[in-house]
Order: structure tokens, then sequence, then C-alpha cells
């Protein structure tokens, strides 16, 4: 008989072998829900600026889109990809079936809620959204607690500040306030999540790819500099959010940046060119560096806020989510890590959104066309990997391979 260490050695990851394919691993219903919710809520926004229609008016439009972005379609993706690598960090078997089912009809009730706010009331729809986020918190804690696996509570760290920045929006919507600082926290917990787990699986991925060619040309792993830069962007962020126009801010921010690009170069991320979904984890990381140096130049007051923002949250947040839903929805299914034509197109046109979408505060008389440019691109991308992915993560389960007899 085996033990359950042996058990969960032997549990094929990403398959529950019964009830639909759909709940048999968090990825599939949160990656698929999350891009069609991606395409959905920035094209009510679209419909509300061009032609008025009226989306949670109550709540507020702006206020809605905004808190959409950050707490409705990221935190999917998050949820998608933390079912998926919490039980590979801590050997525990993953959120299956009735419950991941449960969690992720939580989410889609807080979306229903949001939209009918000003009917059921702002206050109804800001508590039931507020559910998802710390539920999600419980659970990754129980499993990174009981799997022992105490350098992954930095992540529970940004959970946590996500649930707090989802809270405090609500109480800043509802008092009549503007939610700015619960954008930037929510902006800035995304953004240290990243430089945690990118700063883990870029160097990790790097390396696999260039051991398979014999090569030796690795990237610096994981040491005290790294944890440095961390440290000193989680201060940057902080002040960022706090006071987002000071000296302080712009010094630390600048740090930030420096230490940022050199952490990227030492990855040695130019030498996966020749593999698009490993090299976009990389041309994405790039923007980190990027919304630093954008924070340091809004403290110093040559950039809005709003160009801030966007730089962070389709450079940084939403383009790492396409790259590794894209990554892991193939590398879950049993498909080979190779990035099709189609998955290469949606990266470069959300790179392109991330890249021309600030650009409309800076050039106010064209701010219509860019914005118009920038849906476009944005509701392309992320329908290219529907039409690609949808059919992975709905059906076909990934072949069992069972060890020993």
């Amino acid at each position: 008989m085996k033990n359950n260490s042996d058990a969960r050695r032997d549990f094929p990851r990403g398959m529950s072998r019964t009830g639909p394919v759909l709940f048999s691993y968090g990825f599939r219903p949160f990656f698929l829900a999350s891009a069609l919710w991606a395409i959905a809520s920035l094209d009510l926004w679209v419909a509300h600026l061009s032609f008025g229609l009226p989306v949670a008016s109550d709540y507020g439009t702006v206020y809605w889109h905004a808190h959409e972005m950050l707490f409705g379609f990221a935190p999917a993706v998050l949820a998608g990809f933390l079912l998926t690598a919490i039980p590979n960090w801590t050997g525990r078997l993953p959120i299956a079936g009735r419950p991941l089912a449960i969690l992720f009809a939580i989410w889609c009730a807080g979306r229903i809620a949001m939209l009918l706010s000003g009917s059921i009331g702002i206050v109804l729809a800001s508590a039931v959204d507020s559910l998802f986020l710390p539920v999600m918190l419980v659970i990754c804690a129980r499993e990174v607690v009981a799997g022992r696996k105490w350098k992954d509570l930095k992540v529970i760290a940004g959970l946590f500040i996500l649930s707090l920045a989802n809270l405090v929006f609500h109480i800043q919507v509802i008092e009549a306030a503007g939610p700015e600082l619960a954008i930037r926290l929510g902006v800035g917990a995304y953004v240290l999540l990243v430089t945690i787990v990118g700063g883990r699986i870029l160097p990790s991925f790097t390396r696999n790819w260039i051991n398979q060619f014999g090569r030796t040309d690795f990237p610096i792993p994981y040491n005290s500099f790294d944890a440095a830069t961390i440290i000193i962007g989680a201060v940057a962020l902080v002040l960022w959010a706090s006071v987002p126009d000071s000296t302080a801010t712009c010094g630390t921010a600048g740090v930030a940046a420096i230490l940022n690009t050199i952490r990227l170069v030492r990855w040695r991320g130019w030498t996966t060119w020749p593999e698009p979904i490993l090299f976009v984890l990389h041309a994405t990381f790039m923007f980190v560096p990027f919304g630093f140096a954008a924070i340091a130049l809004q403290a110093s007051g040559w950039l809005p806020e709003v160009g801030v923002l966007h730089i962070f949250a389709i450079g940084t947040i939403s383009m790492m989510m396409l790259a590794v839903m894209t990554r892991a929805t193939r590398g879950h299914t049993g498909r080979k890590l190779k990035s099709s034509r189609m998955t290469n197109i949606s990266y470069a046109l959300l790179g392109c959104v991330a890249l021309v979408r600030p650009l409309a505060e800076l050039v106010p008389a064209l701010s219509t066309e860019i914005l118009a440019v920038a849906a476009i691109g944005w509701t392309a991308a992320f329908g290219l990997f529907v039409v690609e992915h949808a059919p992975l993560l709905w059906s076909g389960r990934k072949p069992l391979m069972m060890k020993g007899g």
C-alpha cells in the first residue's frame, strides 16, 4: 500500500478523473472566465463611453471599470495560477470538483453583483464582491501552511494586500470619495507579486531552456541582490500608494527601476528569443522597471498618474497574466510548451496596447483614437486566447501517467 507522499507524487497533476473537466483544476475555469470577462468588461466600458450605455451607474462607471480590471479580471487569473502552482510548491492535492466550483461561483457572483449594483444597492454589491479574495486568501494560506512552505507566505501577503485594497476601494466609493489610494494599493500588490513570483519562474524556466542545448550561460540564481531589489521595490510601491508626489517616492522608485533592470539582465532573457512563449515573460518583466521609472516621472510632475497606472496594469500585470495563462494552459493539458502564431500575435497585440495606452494622457488631441486602438488591441489579444485555448480548458483531460505498478 502506498503512503500519502507516494499518492501525492503519483497524482496526475491537472486532472481530477471524475466530474466536469472544467472543474478538474483551478486554471481551467478561472483562465477561461478571466479572458471572457477581460473582453466583456472592457467592451461594456467602451459602449458606455461611445454610446452612453448605463453600466453600474450608481457605483460610478469609471470606478466600475477600474474595479473590474483590478479586482474582477486580474484576481481570476491570479486564482487560476495559484490554485495550479501551490500544489506543485507544497506537494498537496489541488482544489478540484465541488470546492472549486463553489469558489468559482463566488467570483461570478461578484461580477454579477457589481453589474447590478444599481438594482441591489452598492453596499450589498460591494459585500458580495468582497467575499472572493478573502476566501482565496484562506484557501491558499491553508495549503502553504499545511505544506510548510514558509517562503511562499510572501505570496499570501500579496493576497492579503489585494483583499484589503478591494475593501478600501468599496468603502471609498460608498463614502463618495475617490478610490485612487485603493487603486494604487491594488496595482502595487500585483506588481509586488510579479517581482516575487516572476523572480522565481523566469530564471528557472530560462535555465531549463538553456540547459537542453548543452549550454552553461545560465541566469544568475536568486540571491541577496534579488531580495534587496524586491524590498526596495516594495518600499517604492508603498510610498507611491500613500504619498505619490513626494521626493522620497521619486528617489526610491528611481532606484527600484535601476535595480529591476539589472535583475532582468541577470536572467539573460535575450537568449530565449527563439522561444516566444518564454521570451515574452522576460519582455513583460521589462515593464516593471518602466513602471518604476514612470512613478519617478509622476512624482516629478512629468507624467499623469493614469499613465503610470496603465503602464503597470497593462504592461506588467495583464501581459504577464496572458503569458502565464498560455504557458500554464498548454503545459497542464499535455501540450508542448510552444506558442502558435495566434498566441504570438496575441502577445504582440497586448504589448502594443501597453505601449500605446499611456499616450492618451500625453497626447490629448489624439486620446479618442488612442483609446479606440487600445480597446481593439486588448479585445483582440484576449479574443485570440479564447479562440485557441478555450477548447483546451473546457475539454480533454491530460493523459494519465502513473508511476510504478
